[in-house]
């Protein structure tokens, strides 16, 4: 029986994506920062392990307990929303350690196990944004343009192994707490620039104005996924969800 592990697993699109791999018969070692978080479901084919991905002690101590892994979801981020200026220099870093060296760092503690079988999928999740040139997205879509530009190189790289690398790309959830946890996270880090005040207003207000139209729900991303894992003739880059399928269109 095939073994996925996917970080970032309390809430959203981890969570859902776990559930769905539960449901199809896989064994799933979900993975997040504080395990007594979990809703999921119990299962004797799930194990709930703690994990911090920008901790390299917790990312080995996590995939050593796991076992063999047939599959990799980086799934594990964090969210902003500011503008450049607005932006402190070591939350940028912070942003870059969880959504880029955390995945990276993941990637090579199971590489190679996945290197020694000749076998294996990692799918990295990034974020449909990089579709088009979002304002106030402007760290968080550096660190997921990074990822991205890893993983097709990476693709190339591990493909004589045997190993596929695939890019899932979700659009807008306005049904998960990511966006309001870095709207959070900006106000707690002093907001707005008083400079970019008037144009983050008309900013956040066509963004929920967005969300009343097509959106990403947590299946969608947990199909994609699920999808990149097993689908050897899947595209190398995945939109999940109906927004970001319309903006990979028009892209």
């Amino acid at each position: 029986m095939n073994t996925v592990l996917i970080t970032g697993c309390s809430t959203g699109f981890g969570r859902d994506t776990a559930l769905h791999f539960l449901n199809q018969g896989w064994n799933v070692v979900a993975t997040m920062r504080d395990p007594a978080a979990s809703t999921l479901p119990a299962s004797d084919r799930l194990r709930i392990l703690p994990l911090d991905v920008t901790d390299m002690s917790s990312i080995a101590a996590a995939v050593a307990e796991a076992g063999p892994v047939d599959v990799l979801v980086n799934n594990a981020g964090v969210g902003w929303l500011n503008a450049v200026e607005g932006t402190p220099l070591e939350t940028v870093r912070a942003i870059f350690e969880t959504n880029l060296f955390g995945a990276i760092a993941m990637m090579q503690a199971v590489l190679p196990g996945m290197r020694a079988r000749r076998t294996g999928v990692i799918v990295n999740v990034s974020s449909s944004s990089l579709y088009k040139p979002l304002p106030l997205l402007s760290v968080y879509r550096a660190s997921k343009a990074a990822m991205n530009a890893l993983t097709e190189s990476a693709a190339h790289e591990l493909a004589p192994f045997g190993i596929r690398v695939r890019i899932v790309m979700p659009g807008m959830a306005p049904s998960t707490s990511f966006g309001e946890t870095a709207r959070g996270q900006v106000m707690k880090d002093g907001g707005f620039p008083a400079a970019y005040a008037d144009y983050a207003q008309q900013t956040l207000a066509a963004l929920m104005e967005a969300a009343n139209g097509p959106v990403t729900v947590g299946q969608d991303v947990a199909d994609a996924v699920y999808r990149a894992a097993t689908d050897p003739e899947c595209p190398a880059v995945l939109p999940a969800g109906a927004d970001a399928v319309a903006w990979a269109r028009d892209a």
